[in-house]
């Protein structure tokens, strides 16, 4: 983010406009361990509570989760985790969110002031120590002292909402979680004091789109922890074997359709961006929720299948099952979509076909459905591959190499 007038950072800030990509830092790294847990702590409440009401529960905990990794990434990509008051201030962070990720199974019981609190504490303390840390008058103090504003609003319900009993609670938490994610899209406007402009939310590309490649490569290993730690309870036959070979490679493709391709050509459009911070917020924090999303709920399957192989599942257990990779696929065609204007046709497909076979699955044991499942996510990968060598034996460019050559095109 660049500061008024075009002046150097302060030293609390990253430096902008070096050759050199800045990278995950250690602390980010290691901040990144409490949202391992939070994850953890999530599916274990979804798979336990595995209703539509339970379902609902845990997807506002996963946006609340989200929210607070999110923002502390912006933090980080702006600010110097190098730096000691920003390393403190991280630490502060993540401790809060330890505490909001343990109250999570009770977090709409006798622990949500605890999980409210941890979550509007470390909101207003990040935002606030960036508003503050800025230099007077510059843009970088305004977009964080209206961000703050929002964040002290929505802060203030979730605690009302904590104090409250369990029924008027949900209706106040949801209020104050869209209030949360109206702001960035409504650019924290404040009466008074006008709005922050995405042009001003100077990112740094690599480092940003790494920070969420790491949370993918999160919640995918929450999936085999998942599958490691439910067959270990078990005895293992042929079929519970077969399972947990296909929740490996379940996991595995998702994995492959995410990092092989996708990753590095929405680094590139990022860096190439004439506005990276509108772009980062509509393909980084918004569409990238249903991606997290899937990866959980393919891990809540995961654990079903390996546990009953053999019985055929319904109701709630057949839609997890299926949701969780159609999910994963829809937030692909988002992303594609936000990035390149596009949409992935053979992801489409593939979510289409994953949700014809939920519907088939109330006929076929767990372990056939997921298996079927499975193929398909293969089968895009496939397609993908296909595609890549046709073009290579054409002699064609890859998506990847158009793009870079577009961008020799742009005028100066």
């Amino acid at each position: 983010m660049t500061t008024e007038g075009g002046s150097a950072p302060p030293r609390l800030f990253r430096p902008r406009g070096g050759e050199e990509e800045q990278k995950a830092t250690t602390l980010e790294l290691f901040f990144d361990l409490v949202f391992v847990f939070a994850i953890t702590q999530i599916s274990h409440a979804l798979v336990a509570h595995l209703t539509w009401a339970g379902a609902a529960e845990a997807l506002f905990v996963l946006l609340v989760v989200w929210w607070a990794w999110t923002y502390t990434t912006w933090m980080a990509n702006f600010m110097d985790p190098e730096q000691v008051p920003v390393r403190v201030v991280l630490l502060l962070v993540m401790l809060a969110s330890l505490l909001m990720s343990i109250a999570i199974p009770e977090a709409f019981g006798d622990r949500a002031l605890l999980f409210a609190g941890s979550y509007v504490a470390l909101q207003v303390v990040r935002n606030a120590f960036i508003a503050l840390s800025a230099p007077a008058g510059s843009r970088t103090r305004f977009n964080f002292s209206v961000i703050l504003v929002w964040s002290l609003v929505s802060g203030a319900l979730y605690i009302v909402g904590a104090l409250l009993p369990s029924e008027p609670r949900v209706a106040v938490w949801i209020a104050a979680l869209l209030i949360d994610y109206a702001g960035p899209a409504a650019r924290y406007w404040v009466p008074g004091m006008g709005r922050a402009t995405t042009e001003d939310w100077r990112i740094d590309p690599g480092h940003f789109s790494e920070r969420f490649q790491l949370f993918v490569i999160i919640a995918l290993g929450e999936s085999i922890v998942i599958t490691g730690a439910t067959a270990a309870d078990l005895d293992i036959d042929l079929a519970r074997a077969t399972a947990i070979a296909v929740a490996f490679i379940g996991s595995a493709a998702l994995w492959w359709l995410y990092f092989n391709a996708t990753a590095r050509i929405a680094g590139r459009r990022l860096a190439a961006s004439d506005d990276p911070g509108r772009l980062a917020r509509d393909a980084y924090t918004y569409a990238h929720i249903p991606i997290i999303a899937g990866i959980i709920v393919v891990a809540v399957g995961d654990e079903l299948v390996i546990a009953h192989p053999g019985e055929t599942l319904h109701g709630p257990e057949l839609i997890a099952l299926a949701a969780g990779p159609v999910l994963y696929l829809a937030g692909h065609i988002l992303f594609r979509w936000r990035m390149a204007g596009s949409i992935s046709g053979r992801r489409l497909a593939g979510a289409l076909g994953i949700a014809a076979l939920g519907f088939a699955g109330l006929a076929m044991p767990a372990l056939l459905v997921a298996t079927l499942m499975t193929a398909v996510l293969v089968a895009v990968i496939v397609a993908d591959l296909h595609e890549a060598r046709g073009r290579r034996l054409r002699g064609e460019p890859s998506p990847l190499e158009r793009f870079e050559a577009s961008l020799g095109d742009r005028p100066a």
